[in-house]
C-alpha cells in the first residue's frame, strides 16, 4: 500500500472527508494574486495579511524544508437552510461555521494526530496549519485537487459543496501529487448576485472592505453607513454567497464533524437577549466559540446595527442603554439604530 493511500485512510479515520497532495511549489499564481489584492488595498484593515506576505506567497517561503503539501478538508455541512432567518428580523444571523465549536481546535487536533502518525511511520519532518499562520489554504487545497476556488473565492467541492474547513500539512516527504481539480462553476453567477453589498466585484475577485464577514468580524471601527442596511440581521459573518451555490445539494449534513453541530443558543439568538449581555455574560455565552475572539464591544456594535434594521420598537429600550456608552463605536451604532427605529 502506498504512503499516499495510507495517509488518506488515516485522515478519514480522524474525521477528514477530503485529502489531496501537491508539490510545495504547486500554486505560484496564488502569490501573484495576493500581491495584486494587497496592492489594491482590498484587504482593508487586515494588516497581518500584508505584514507576512513574503511567507504567505509560497509554502517554501514559510518553511524551506517543505517538499509536499497534504491538503485536508473537514465538513461542516449544515442540516438547515443557512438563509432561513433572512426575514426574521428580531433574531441575529450567525454564520454556519461559527454556530458550533471552534473549528481551529477540532481541525488542529486532527492535523496533529495525523502529523504524529506520519512522523512515526516515515521519520519525516512536517508542520501543520489551520487558519492561524501565513498559509494560503484555498489555493493549496485547489492545487491538491480536493476542490476548486469558486467565483466567490471560497473552495468548492463536488462532494461537499463549499462547507469545508481546510487544514494543511507541509512535509519533507516527496509525495505523488494529485493534480488540481477542474473548475465546475461554468456560467453560474449566483454567488455574485447574492452578495448583499456587492463585495464580489467580478468572478474570483472580492473586496474585503465591503464584505459583511469582514465588517462584522475583522473590522474594528464603525461599520460604514453605506453597508449597514444591507447587513440586515447578520451579526457575525455572512453565508449568502455560500448558501446559494448549486453544488451544495451534494453536501451531506450527516458527514459533518460532530464538533461543528450548532449550539441551540447560537442557531437563532434573539437580538434583545444579546443586547442584554454584559462582558461576563458575553464570555460565558460564547465560550468555546470562534465568536469569542471579536470581543463584547464588536458584538454589541453588530447587534445594534441589526436592531436598527429590525424595525422593532420593542428593541428601543435595549438600544437606548448604549447611547452614552464609553466606547464611541458602540455609542454611535446605538444612535444610528435609534434613528432607524424612530
Amino acid at each position: 500500500m502506498s504512503i499516499e493511500t495510507r495517509i488518506r485512510e488515516k485522515a478519514a479515520e480522524l474525521g477528514f472527508v477530503a485529502c489531496g497532495f501537491a508539490a510545495a511549489d504547486a500554486a505560484p499564481e496564488a502569490g501573484v494574486g495576493l500581491r495584486e489584492w494587497l496592492g489594491e488595498g482590498r484587504h482593508g484593515g487586515m494588516a497581518w495579511m500584508e505584514a507576512r506576505a513574503d511567507e504567505r506567497e509560497s509554502p517554501t517561503g514559510l518553511w524551506d524544508g517543505a517538499r509536499s503539501i497534504i491538503a485536508l478538508g473537514m465538513s461542516y455541512a449544515p442540516a438547515r437552510d443557512p438563509l432561513a432567518l433572512a426575514g426574521v428580523s428580531e433574531r441575529g444571523r450567525i454564520s454556519v461555521y461559527a454556530q458550533g465549536g471552534d473549528y481551529h481546535k477540532a481541525v488542529k487536533k486532527g492535523l496533529k494526530s495525523l502529523g504524529r502518525w506520519l512522523a512515526q511511520e516515515t521519520g519525516c519532518q512536517l508542520k501543520v496549519f489551520v487558519d492561524t499562520a501565513p498559509v494560503m489554504e484555498k489555493p493549496l487545497a485547489a492545487a491538491a485537487g480536493i476542490g476548486w476556488q469558486g467565483k466567490h473565492t471560497n473552495l468548492l467541492s463536488r462532494e461537499h459543496g463549499n462547507w469545508l474547513f481546510l487544514g494543511i500539512v507541509m512535509t519533507s516527504l516527496e509525495l505523488v501529487p494529485d493534480g488540481p481539480a477542474s473548475d465546475h462553476c461554468g456560467s453560474c453567477s449566483r454567488c455574485i448576485q447574492a452578495c448583499p453589498t456587492g463585495a464580489i466585484t467580478a468572478p474570483h475577485r472580492i473586496d474585503a472592505r465591503a464584505c459583511i464577514s469582514y465588517l462584522t468580524i475583522e473590522h474594528h471601527g464603525p461599520i460604514p453607513t453605506r453597508y449597514r442596511a444591507a447587513m440586515g440581521n447578520r451579526i457575525y459573518g455572512c453565508d449568502d454567497c455560500l448558501a446559494v451555490c448549486p453544488w451544495n445539494r451534494f453536501a451531506e449534513a450527516g458527514r459533518a464533524n460532530q464538533a461543528f453541530l450548532p449550539r441551540a443558543e447560537l442557531a437563532a439568538p434573539a437580538l434583545g437577549d444579546l443586547l442584554g449581555l454584559d462582558e461576563a455574560g458575553f464570555r460565558e455565552m460564547f465560550a468555546g466559540s470562534p465568536i469569542k475572539r471579536i470581543g463584547w464591544a464588536r458584538m454589541m456594535r453588530n447587534c445594534l446595527v441589526a436592531a436598527g434594521n429590525s424595525g422593532s420598537a420593542d428593541l428601543r429600550p435595549r438600544v437606548e442603554r448604549f447611547v452614552d456608552h464609553a466606547d464611541p463605536v458602540v455609542a454611535e451604532a446605538a444612535e444610528w439604530a435609534l434613528a432607524r427605529l424612530a
